[in-house]
């Protein structure tokens, strides 16, 4: 790594830190050049803008999702249960590194200026991993009507739609939860008293299920 990509990176390592410790909106390039131990000017190098700054923390977010994403699917043997740890691994991300995840999915911040720096970049690593979801929904689909002989509804959205609504659901499990109202509608233990992986993992079987049917033998 050279001395430019290496000091890039720094900033970045700062910038995450701020959005993990303190949100978002803490974000701003002299506080990440203070971060980061260099010079108020710094950033400018790297990162003309603000929105610039947020792309790549969020990039650096995204990135780290879909390795968990991969993770996930290698241990899990078939499509639907591969879309069920892909799932876990989102609602996991997403309680663990609240500030990243709160950050990343807001495009409205990240691609305000349609030749921001960066927007490529997260292009090419967001549409995937909602690609990812769609290919595991559709397949999902296929194994179902080959196992009962293709009597699969025509009536069924495209598995773009049915991803999307699933993600949807995933997203906002993630947020109730987070904020201790599912726990409190389901009689959960609140957040400051421990992770309920148990209840967690039957809400996600019961999301999946809701948008793909339940699992048949």
């Amino acid at each position: 790594m050279t001395e430019e990509s290496s000091l890039r990176e720094r900033l970045i390592d700062a910038g995450v830190d701020l959005v993990l410790t303190e949100g978002s909106a803490s974000v701003g390039l002299r506080e990440t050049a203070r971060r980061a131990g260099v010079s108020h000017g710094a950033p400018r190098r790297y990162f003309p803008t603000h929105h610039a700054l947020l792309s790549a923390i969020a990039h650096r977010g995204f990135e780290d999702l879909g390795a968990r994403f991969e993770a996930a699917v290698a241990e899990a043997a078939t499509p639907r249960a591969q879309l069920e740890a892909v799932a876990r691994a989102y609602v996991g991300y997403a309680l663990e590194r609240r500030g990243m995840f709160e950050l990343m999915f807001r495009h409205d911040l990240l691609d305000s200026e349609p030749q921001a720096p960066g927007r490529s970049r997260l292009r090419r690593t967001t549409l995937p991993l909602f690609e990812h979801i769609t290919r595991l929904v559709a397949r999902c689909r296929a194994e179902r009507d080959a196992a009962h002989e293709g009597t699969g509804s025509d009536a069924a959205p495209p598995p773009a739609v049915t991803a999307a609504a699933l993600w949807s659901n995933l997203h906002g499990m993630a947020q109730l939860w987070a904020w201790g109202s599912l726990q409190l509608a389901l009689g959960a233990p609140p957040p400051d008293g421990g992770p309920d992986d148990d209840q967690r993992d039957r809400l996600i079987a019961a999301v999946v299920a809701a948008h793909l049917g339940p699992v048949t033998s």
